[in-house]
């Protein structure tokens, strides 16, 4: 069963100092509630919310059929049922909250039901104090062993980072060093969408899909452009620094938060719905939900993320900006959560840090402070920070492993990047395995 509280309000998170619109935001719900069936016998499930809960026949949405998930959304009062997830989004008045949770525990189909959130973006409006210090560049002839000496040898060497050539988030996480490019891999994310016309990125979009009723692919906010940028902009963009960890990957961008920043839980299962159907190999959220000290992971999304994973695909979600608690849904022990680092490597004061509860951990870390990328025209690209902007770098190792490991499942691909991150001086709880490397 769910283990948040269906009427919970916003109240007792602990945030930081640098995004403090998170706090406004905390747990704030859609009034609609996510049911997760058993994949085996959804129709069952449903015909007991119906019976038990009368709740109204939902419409399937398939992954394939990004404009049937706009319609579904865009209807008042029309229910969503993903099949390839196992997963429904459905109304529940407030007297049929009781019904539904009746239901759920007297039915086995019916696995577990929470209320369905509200996600943002994840990008420091204030970050001051600025991260600051130098870390050396990476030689080219570095082997495994030197590059994991600890990383205070590491500073010891000097000199600061030189960005004519590779943004510093390259060459920290050694995208700069691999003959890997992503080459015929399915990169997808999940963000607010993408510039179709950017000159750096037509080339490599691969598809885009729409999830928010009323607005296309195309990305009115700058953020989701800016991550797409770092996992897969090119190798020699209009103009330098390069800034893509995966140059040749194939871009898949689905929009699941607005122009304005936001989204709902539902668009993210419609979104990765999407990317499981275009055959991603990697999906990158830089998305989440603050929540609570002590507040236990979302289990339908947990299931759902075990799921993806069978079905071959891993999912990397931001940490979350407020330096509390990992946010939803990188707090699921399936989801890998990414912290940001500054160019010192040392963990940026916003990113949120491990709790000491099963899922709510940290589990890699990468460059996420004074990040160039593309940027929507007619700017072209823009440096910003967050655990948004340490993400898609992890995604683009992602790339890049699967592209040198074809045969790899996606837990393999999981544990090649865990055991490959360069080690840091900071503790688990806030760097998790540490930097992120390319193969």
């Amino acid at each position: 069963m769910t283990n948040e509280s269906f009427d919970r309000r916003a109240g007792e998170g602990q945030f930081g100092l640098y995004d403090q619109s998170v706090r406004k935001r905390e747990n704030a719900y859609t009034g609609k509630y996510l049911v997760l069936l058993d994949c085996q016998e959804e129709e069952r499930g449903m015909a007991a919310l119906r019976s038990q809960a009368g709740i109204a026949s939902a419409e399937p949405v398939r992954g394939a059929e990004a404009e049937s998930a706009v319609r579904v959304f865009g209807a008042p009062d029309v229910n969503a049922l993903f099949p390839e997830l196992g997963v429904a989004v459905v109304d529940v008045a407030p007297d049929q909250r009781e019904a539904l949770v009746t239901a759920a525990q007297q039915e086995p189909a019916v696995i577990a039901a929470e209320p369905e959130r509200l996600v943002y973006i994840s990008t420091i409006t204030d970050r001051t104090p600025e991260v600051t210090g130098y870390y050396p560049t990476y030689r080219s002839d570095e082997d495994v062993l030197e590059r994991h000496t600890t990383a205070a040898m590491a500073v010891s060497l000097g000199p600061a980072w030189d960005e004519t050539e590779h943004t510093w988030g390259l060459q920290a996480v050694r995208a700069n060093h691999s003959p890997l490019t992503g080459q015929g891999v399915g990169v997808a994310v999940l963000d607010t969408g993408v510039d179709t016309a950017h000159p750096d990125l037509t080339a490599h979009i691969a598809g885009t899909a729409s999830f928010v009723p009323g607005q296309s692919a195309q990305d009115g906010n700058g953020h989701g452009t800016h991550c797409i940028g770092t996992a897969a902009g090119p190798a020699q963009p209009q103009h330098g620094p390069r800034y893509g960890v995966a140059p040749e990957a194939q871009i898949l961008a689905g929009k699941v938060l607005s122009n304005q920043g936001s989204g709902s839980d539902g668009q993210i299962l419609a979104g990765i719905a999407w990317a499981l159907s275009q055959g991603a190999k990697v999906i990158s959220m830089s998305l989440g939900a603050p929540v609570g000290a002590g507040q236990l992971f979302s289990p339908v999304f947990e299931s759902l993320a075990k799921r993806v994973i069978t079905a071959g695909t891993l999912i990397v979600a931001a940490a979350g900006n407020d330096g509390g608690p990992v946010n939803h849904p990188a707090n699921c022990p399936s989801i890998l959560a990414v912290a940001a680092l500054g160019k010192a490597l040392d963990v940026a004061p916003f990113s949120c840090r491990g709790q000491g509860l099963v899922g709510a951990e940290i589990n890699i870390a990468a460059p996420g402070v004074d990040v160039r990328s593309a940027w929507p025209m007619p700017q072209v690209y823009n440096t910003i920070s967050g655990t948004s902007m340490a993400t898609p770098h992890i995604a683009g190792i992602v790339a890049l492993l699967a592209q040198g490991a074809p045969e790899a499942t996606a837990s393999e691909l999981s544990k090649r990047l865990l055991s490959g991150a360069y080690r840091l001086a900071q503790p688990p709880a806030s760097v998790g395995a540490g930097l992120g490397q390319t193969p």
